[in-house]
């Protein structure tokens, strides 16, 4: 995988600007930044606005399993010293962790759905 030469990030070779002299091996974002390109004619160029909606679609995406390995953590750290606490506790853990698999597995479609349409 080729390497920018102005931000020395890895990326792939269709997030690269095609060209000779200052425009070789240049990303597509330090191309339009330093203007090489204009916005327009880097359409893999991700806008602030598309940037951060990707962002939140991840974040809604894997927020479950997240919250659950934290949980995961404080109750083995903390939570086991509690009587009935730690044994509600214990419950909903299990719970999250077996419905986990399930809600990613069925919110699938309409993930990689949502991601296509905020694709350039």
């Amino acid at each position: 995988m080729p390497t920018c030469r102005i931000c020395n990030q890895t990326y792939d070779k269709s997030q690269f600007i095609g060209g000779i002299g200052p425009r070789h091996l240049v990303c597509a974002r330090c191309a339009v930044e330093m203007g090489l390109v204009e916005a327009s004619e880097a359409p893999q160029l991700f806008n602030d606005e598309v940037a951060r909606a990707r962002v939140s679609l991840f974040s809604k995406r894997y927020r479950l399993p997240m919250f659950t390995g934290a949980g995961w953590i404080l109750y083995l750290t903390l939570g086991t010293g509690i009587e009935l606490w730690s044994n509600i506790f214990l419950g909903a853990l299990v719970l999250a962790t077996l419905a986990s698999p399930v809600l990613l597995f069925l919110g699938s479609t309409r993930f990689n759905a949502e991601l296509s349409r905020l694709s350039p």
